[in-house]
């Protein structure tokens, strides 16, 4: 499994429902609960996270 390093996303709100997210393996983005960090990890390619994100957000 790579070293993924997480950080909060920015998507995530206040409520306690919290995604991190890993950036800094190439080729990949990382995805997991923020309250559950030995859970499971999403593993996405990163234009699979940008369609994503481009979903969640059409206007940025």
């Amino acid at each position: 499994m790579p070293n993924f390093e997480f950080v909060k996303s920015s998507y995530s709100s206040g409520n306690g429902e919290c995604v991190e997210v890993a950036r800094n393996i190439a080729g990949a983005v990382a995805v997991r609960d923020s309250k559950d960090a030995d859970g499971p990890i999403l593993q996405l390619t990163p234009g699979s996270w940008t369609a994503f994100l481009r979903v969640l957000s059409p206007h940025r």
